[in-house]
């Protein structure tokens, strides 16, 4: 089986999300998305890239010295060798986690990789490609992030939040504004006045750095 890999770029930076975030991290994104999110910050991710072996990959993450290894895209998941990646590095001893997009199954991920899925919300203009059957594939390392531009984001997140009571299931709901569209401060009112069972996240690496690539 050909366990090669189309990859955009591998980069050693501070992971600015998840329950993760603040530790020095190798990204190893993967080329190519089914989705077309009208917010997303890595569109250079949607063609292009280099095909690389599994083992020229693993030898670039192992380059940096960093248990910790963060696969996203792009969509991950729509190159189905990515599981065979996952499991190769969880099996080096990495720490491994994943940031998917919620409309590809999430059945084949190896058990051990830490899950961020982003179920995309009424403003992603790609609502209807989410794959609510993933929720249920969700456990307590597991994370569920929600990227919200407007009070319509805000309100229907906070449902799917009590419609699957995901406090229970996973270890955070991450609510996330839309980088220069929806102001942190307006978004953290809303989750104190609704008492959002809920953690704000804010992207540190673009704190840091801006919006660029490769942070």
């Amino acid at each position: 089986m050909d366990t090669s890999l189309r990859i955009t770029e591998i980069f050693y930076s501070i992971q600015g999300e998840s329950s993760l975030v603040g530790w020095p991290t190798v990204f190893v994104r993967l080329t190519g998305c089914p989705l077309r999110c009208v917010y997303c910050d890595t569109a250079y991710a949607f063609e292009g890239g280099e095909r690389l072996t599994q083992q020229a990959v693993i030898e670039a993450v192992a380059a940096y010295r960093t248990p910790y290894v963060t696969v996203t895209g792009g969509e991950p998941l729509a190159q189905p060798a990515v599981h065979s990646l996952m499991t190769a590095l969880l099996d080096s001893g990495y720490i491994v986690s994943l940031e998917t997009g919620g409309a590809m199954p999430l059945d084949r991920v190896d058990s051990r990789v830490i899950k961020v899925m982003d179920l995309k919300t009424p403003s992603s203009g790609e609502m209807q490609r989410n794959l609510e059957s993933n929720i249920v594939l969700l456990d307590r390392k597991d994370q569920l992030k929600f990227v919200i531009g407007n009070r319509q984001d805000f309100d229907w997140s906070m449902s799917k939040v009590l419609q699957y009571n995901l406090p229970e299931r996973v270890e955070a709901c991450l609510f996330s504004p839309v980088y220069g569209q929806l102001d942190a401060a307006e978004l953290a009112e809303w989750m104190l006045a609704a008492r959002a069972p809920a953690r704000l996240q804010i992207q540190l690496h673009k704190q840091l750095w801006g919006e660029k690539q490769g942070v």
